[in-house]
């Protein structure tokens, strides 16, 4: 069964690195407005295309069954025209916002992730040797990505001893009290950011709260998490430093400190994973069997 879910873009105006102008849309539905139908989408190709434009109403559909190899969670527009969570959804929200998609709702195991090298980058189910992936145990917060990010596999960070970017987009953990959807797309603020070094690569982990949180007035950076959200960061951090370890792999090590950033040093984050991306579809830097439609 194919679920068919209406996300609702909040804010007046936003921007397109791509296009170099501003461009304003109206929200049509409440943050919250879902609507639920079924239909199967059929598997389909497009030449090289990214013009990173915010569609007010995404639709997110299934196509095959969950937990097989075939199963994809594709994002489409009003119109039905296929469009990428990474590339077409726009990073920036209204005041100084995200927008995160989620990928891997608080309390499940299954590791989906946006298919990078995929034609318009469905979620899927991650594999390693022609099987589906599973945490050894629950992720406890909800886990996604910011769309139109990129961690650059060419170019070192001298913060965290000189590890370059992983080739993805950047990963986000959200703190707030609900669990969520497969390919929701949330407002959220960020927090704080962990600089995550597996098997040698640069992997951030940007903390967040969503905005229709009952606790996200209360909470604008770093301090406030330790205050309302205590232990929450160093439990991120060991969740992410340890989970391989069931596998026999050693634990993953975390620059900056071992502790995590501030707000401000993570939007710097933001920011230069933003700049890296919009080189990367611009083409400027070479992305290595990635998909850019």
């Amino acid at each position: 069964m194919a679920a068919t879910r209406v996300i609702a873009g909040a804010g007046s105006a936003t921007s397109c690195l791509l296009l170099k102008t501003p461009f304003s849309f109206k929200q049509r539905l409440s943050r919250n407005a879902l609507r639920f139908n079924y239909e199967k989408v059929l598997p389909s190709k497009r030449l090289f295309a990214c013009n990173a434009l915010y569609r007010p109403e995404v639709q997110v559909k299934e196509d095959g069954q969950p937990e097989t190899l075939d199963y994809r969670v594709f994002f489409v527009d009003n119109s039905g025209k296929k469009v990428s969570p990474w590339h077409d959804i726009p990073l920036y929200a209204a005041d100084g916002l995200l927008n995160f998609i989620v990928e891997i709702p608080k309390e499940s195991s299954a590791k989906m992730e946006v298919a990078t090298d995929e034609p318009y980058t469905p979620i899927k189910q991650d594999t390693k040797k022609g099987k589906l992936r599973y945490y050894p145990y629950n992720i406890n917060w909800n886990y996604g990505l910011l769309p139109q990010t990129w961690e650059d596999p060419s170019l070192a960070n001298s913060d965290v001893e000189g590890a370059l970017g992983d080739n993805d987009p950047v990963d986000v953990v959200e703190i707030g009290e609900r669990q969520r959807k497969i390919g929701e797309v949330l407002k959220v603020k960020p927090l704080a950011a962990l600089a995550m070094i597996d098997e040698g690569e640069l992997d951030w982990k940007i903390v967040t709260i969503s905005v229709d949180d009952p606790k996200a007035s209360l909470v604008n950076g770093i301090d406030d998490v330790e205050k309302h959200f205590p232990g929450t960061l160093t439990a991120i951090r060991d969740w992410f430093r340890d989970y391989k370890i069931p596998d026999g792999k050693p634990a993953n090590k975390f620059g900056l400190g071992n502790k995590a950033a501030n707000e401000e040093y993570a939007r710097k984050v933001i920011k230069e994973t933003h700049e890296s991306w919009s080189k990367l579809v611009l083409r400027k830097i070479p992305g290595v069997e990635l998909s850019l439609a």
